[in-house]
């Protein structure tokens, strides 16, 4: 097995050394090699009907109530510019795996299905499908890997960020974790879905430029440490960068630290120049705040505030918050980009029908529903999400159905969604949640139904499978 492996990297440095000339997150061989191995089978038997496969989470992750949606614009994107390029195929060709028909068709080929998503922004639960593909077979087979690989980062990095912002109500969230990112796709990604969520921006630059998210920025202990005097920092700093300024602190002593900002405001304010915020990045975060709080206000400085980072997520925010200690906002890392305490989806993309017959996986523990489906949403009197139910999508249900039509053959039905409009929906979904999953509190779940339509398409599906398999 070691051997094996140890090849297929060997044969694929073509495409990931460093200098290569493919760009290896447009590449469509960025797939999983059973996919082409598939496609080649199908074609070989002349399976091109339509198939359709539903991407879903089985389960959701300990200590998560909820999910978010997120990553939809970056598949209909894939799926919109999938094609093999020359240099593809010809390395395709090269490694002898694969026939001539199924080359020649790579050639040509080009995504011509439909896709029915739930729009970005909307919470969702275990079991709900958010996306669906329906394509010929070797087509929607082959961007299984990718739709997976955007809609699972984003979804559950919106997920983490969207406990934070429920754990800090009023307060400034804000991206840092770029730099604790596993690779430059989840950073930005990251920065997008965090912002969906209700952040309030990120500290990466390129966020700005590709998504329009805020950015925000201070400056490194660093900084600080290449002056001999600490308040000559703080003011150089502040000559240089004098809008939204913010002076980092705790480099060495915290509260001294604070005190020279009060000596120096007078200076910089008959400069023009005045002081938004402080901030900490380490030590106990409930107690300086508060000292340093009493020292800004001692000296007039009532209106900067505090800012902390350093090691953050929504337990600390939440003890932050219950402690009533005065920071004003927060800057979250390694725990948002990487989902620390979650790190993972247990998220799959499954076949649900083909060639016009519902199908169905019945593997333990990992069974699914057939055909094509839709989630419907009760909401109740008080406006709060009541309960949901999943069946089929001609079996209509009480509630506001979620998912919907966003892609024809192969082309986006109307214009995307700003990403405010993505982030406005969040927030509504946030504030309808039930107050037990608003609080984030341990255990709180919420009711999703399988209708008796759905639980009696599976039993046909069963029973039809087992006429065709006993002897």
């Amino acid at each position: 097995m070691t051997v094996v492996l140890v090849s297929a990297v060997q044969e694929s440095s073509g495409i990931l050394r460093e200098g290569g000339s493919m760009d290896a997150a447009t590449s469509v061989l960025l797939t999983d090699l059973y996919q082409l191995n598939m496609m080649q089978a199908y074609l070989d038997r002349g399976e091109t009907k339509a198939a359709v496969f539903e991407f879903f989470v089985r389960k959701l992750p300990r200590d998560r109530g909820f999910l978010i949606a997120a990553g939809l614009e970056q598949v209909l994107g894939f799926l919109e510019q999938l094609r093999f390029t020359r240099e593809e195929l010809d390395w395709l060709g090269n490694t002898g795996r694969f026939g001539k028909n199924f080359l020649d068709h790579l050639a040509d080929l080009r995504f011509t299905g439909d896709v029915h998503a739930m729009p970005e922004g909307t919470v969702f639960f275990a079991n709900e499908p958010i996306l669906r593909v329906t394509a010929p077979l070797p087509q929607a087979q082959l961007v299984e890997t990718r739709v997976i690989n955007l809609l699972q980062f984003q979804s559950m990095i919106a997920a983490k960020a969207a406990r934070m912002v429920l754990a800090a109500p009023g307060k400034r969230l804000v991206d840092f974790g770029l730099r604790r990112a596993h690779g430059a796709e989840a950073g930005i990604m990251a920065a997008r879905a965090s912002y969906i969520a209700g952040f309030a921006g990120t500290a990466t630059v390129l966020a700005d430029k590709r998504f329009g998210i805020p950015i925000f920025g201070t400056m490194a202990h660093s900084y600080i440490q290449i002056h001999d005097d600490e308040t000559q920092a703080f003011e150089n700093f502040a000559r240089a960068r004098p809008k939204n300024l913010i002076l980092l602190i705790d480099t060495y002593d915290t509260e001294a630290a604070a005190r020279k900002v009060v000596a120096l405001a007078p200076k910089l304010k008959a400069a023009g120049i005045s002081i938004a915020g402080v901030r900490l990045d380490s030590g106990d975060l409930i107690a300086l705040s508060n000292r340093v709080r009493r020292i800004l206000d001692e000296g007039g400085l009532t209106e900067v505030t505090i800012f902390a980072s350093g090691g953050i997520d929504e337990t600390v925010i939440r003890d932050i918050i219950r402690s009533s200690a005065p920071i004003d906002g927060f800057g979250i890392g390694s725990s948002l980009t990487t989902s620390s305490d979650a790190p993972g989806l247990d998220c799959v993309y499954k076949l649900e029908e083909y060639a016009g017959l519902p199908r169905r996986k019945r593997s333990a523990g990992k069974e699914t529903w057939p055909g094509r489906k839709q989630v419907w949403r009760r909401l109740g009197g008080d406006g709060r999400m009541a309960g949901d139910v999943l069946s089929l999508e001609q079996d209509e249900q009480p509630g506001e159905p979620l998912i919907e039509l966003v892609m024809q053959g192969g082309k986006r039905i109307g214009s995307a969604p700003t990403l405010d409009q993505i982030r406005a929906r969040a927030a509504r979904g946030l504030e309808r949640l039930p107050e037990p999953l608003r609080k984030l509190e341990p255990g709180a779940s919420y009711p999703v139904e399988v209708s008796k339509t759905l639980k009696r398409l599976a039993a046909e599906v069963d029973a039809r499978m087992e006429r065709r398999v006993t002897p």
